[in-house]
């Protein structure tokens, strides 16, 4: 039995401050461009004032992606175009800056952190700082064994608040999650089927890297068995990612809560940080309010997961690569809406009418000179103006 309460989140976790967002709107309505043309970006940073609990929002200034890693035995099945326990590789190719996702932050000026979580690589192979966290060599083949024991559940969901308060703490103002993994769309496929009461065809996509129909069709077969084993758990979510999740996710689910108790917005990537966020949403149900789903992947798990949570992604560009890459790039857009809702000059103030007393003392001295006969009088014989009169004119 844990010792991890997950009902506490429920407490702990507030919705982004509505008086605030009202606010926000408010002084929005005053800016020089008027209120709905600059599309999705007002909404998003009438959603980062709510955030920030500050009108104007404050800019987006320390951002950090965020990337959780793991191996999946699920992955020996073929389901995945790259080799099974590979995702070392990748790792390597994030850190030496070879990746899409390396070269993006690197040009968007934003720092990377990649954690290992249950990695098939040996320890010695990567930084310390990389490893630290480390709870196991591998996950368990879902579709006929857990992933890990519930004790390992606990100590990587526990990583991942302290990895959430370790960001907070270090001022980051806004984090990319992502993942590395290999098998990770599988098992994301799993535990969304589950939660959703979805068949695993419904669920199941082609992964980051193209898999054929053969292969589909195996990974279709393996979301489908390792089903059987998820139903029986749902009502314990820590269970659930220790019976068909692995220590990546159940890190990056406790990441993504830990981070709504402290108030850091989120922008989730593929399918791997969507499928945490519903679990998470399954624990705490204010918690998708400081998530932003940064792209479209195309991975039918993740559709169905953001469908459920009310998340409407912000980018679609059918970037499959993972590693946080699509959601890095919807970075730059929420970045664009906070200077925005900072930025803008407030629209002058309309021309003043002319003031009432004068039109009144205007019309008051027209009344007055048609109402009096003197006036009317004098005006007649003042022979200035008096009518002239045509000299071969006729007297009558």
């Amino acid at each position: 039995m844990s010792s991890l309460n997950l009902d506490d989140f429920t407490d702990l976790i507030e919705r982004p401050d509505g008086g605030v967002r009202r606010d926000a709107e408010a002084y929005r309505e005053r800016r020089i461009v008027p209120p709905g043309a600059l599309g999705r970006l007002d909404d998003l940073g009438e959603w980062l004032a709510a955030a920030q609990s500050a009108v104007p929002v404050r800019p987006i200034e320390h951002p950090r992606v965020v990337l959780f890693a793991g191996d999946h035995g699920i992955a020996a099945l073929g389901v995945s175009a790259r080799p099974a326990g590979s995702a070392g590789r990748l790792v390597r190719a994030v850190l030496e800056g070879a990746s899409p996702a390396s070269v993006l932050a690197r040009r968007l000026g934003v720092p990377v952190r990649v954690i290992d979580m249950a990695l098939e690589a040996d320890p010695e192979e990567l930084p310390a700082e990389v490893v630290r966290h480390r709870i196991r060599r591998g996950s368990g083949r879902i579709d006929v064994e857990d992933a890990m024991t519930l004790e390992e559940a606990e100590a990587a969901f526990r990583a991942g608040v302290a990895i959430a308060d370790e960001e907070a703490d270090s001022g980051t103002d806004l984090v990319v999650l992502g993942d590395i993994s290999v098998g990770g769309t599988t098992v994301a496929a799993v535990l969304v089927a589950a939660l959703c009461g979805t068949d695993a065809s419904v669920v199941t996509g082609r992964g980051g890297q193209a898999i054929d129909d053969l292969a589909w069709m195996r990974k279709c077969a393996a979301v489908r068995d390792s089903l059987r084993r998820a139903r029986p758990v749902l009502g314990d979510q820590l269970q659930l990612l220790a019976t068909v999740g692995g220590a990546d996710l159940a890190a990056m689910t406790g990441f993504l809560l830990q981070s709504a108790v402290r108030k850091m917005p989120v922008i989730l990537d593929g399918a791997v940080s969507a499928a945490c966020a519903l679990v998470g949403q399954r624990v705490a149900f204010r918690a998708p309010d400081w998530w932003l789903a940064g792209q479209r992947s195309g991975e039918p798990a993740q559709a169905k997961a953001l469908d459920r949570m009310a998340l409407e992604p912000l980018l679609d560009h059918g970037v499959t690569v993972g590693e946080g890459t699509g959601a890095l790039l919807a970075l730059p857009l929420v970045q664009a809406a906070a200077s925005l809702a900072a930025d803008l000059p407030e629209a002058p103030a309309p021309e003043a009418p002319a003031p009432e007393a004068e039109k009144e003392t205007e019309s008051d001295s027209k009344a007055d000179s048609d109402s009096d006969p003197e006036a009317a009088v004098d005006a007649e014989s003042d022979p200035a103006t008096a009518p002239e009169v045509n000299p071969q004119t006729p007297a009558e």
